[in-house]
């Protein structure tokens, strides 16, 4: 196979999987666990956009994660300004890709994972913090709007966080990455 053809091979292997890990995380986003009045709910829907992000990179795993927001704000939105809008939809998604850094981590394979999934986590959970913290202050009593926008977005992003990080652990998930890449060019 030539180089050109190999590179095309690839392109062509990354949509595919994005397409199929956006959509895994756009069913499992309808198993909703807990939803907040304000917006937000606990879903398993993370996990695939991480896997994705962590097997293709930074800039694959921001377009997986910017097209999973655009998705659910399109099937399920919770918008009262426009730039809450992008905030909490693409670019908290998007946010994820952070779980990316995981893989530069002098650590045993074993916990970059795990590893990603904190860190694509804390990704979006800072965003959703900027946007409590701009758009849902006045949802805030006496605690202010950043203790406010904290413990809120807290209530479910670590229990996401928890049930994501158990994925993680399975038994031989770690090699999951390893092996999806060793399978990529037959």
């Amino acid at each position: 196979m030539s180089a050109k053809n190999t590179n095309f091979h690839f392109r062509v292997r990354m949509l595919c999987e994005g397409a199929m890990m956006v959509a895994l995380a756009q069913v499992l986003s309808y198993i909703k666990l807990m939803e907040l009045p304000n917006g937000g709910s606990l879903t398993p829907a993370m996990f695939p956009i991480i896997l994705f992000a962590v097997r293709w990179g930074l800039t694959p795993g921001l377009m997986a994660g910017f097209t999973f927001g655009l998705l659910n704000l399109l099937l399920d939105p919770y918008v009262i300004h426009p730039v809450q809008m992008l905030v909490d939809y693409p670019m908290a998604y998007g946010a994820v890709a952070l779980c990316c850094l995981a893989k530069l981590l002098p650590i045993p394979d074993r916990w970059k994972l795990p590893i990603a999934v904190v860190l694509g986590y804390l990704g979006k959970f800072i965003m959703a913090v900027i946007s409590g913290v701009v758009f849902f202050a006045n949802n805030a009593a006496e605690e202010g709007a950043l203790v406010y926008s904290l413990v809120y977005n807290f209530s479910y992003i670590w229990p996401e966080l928890l049930i994501s990080l158990a994925i993680s652990l399975v038994p031989g998930m770690d090699r999951l990455v390893q092996l999806m890449r060793k399978n990529s060019v037959r």
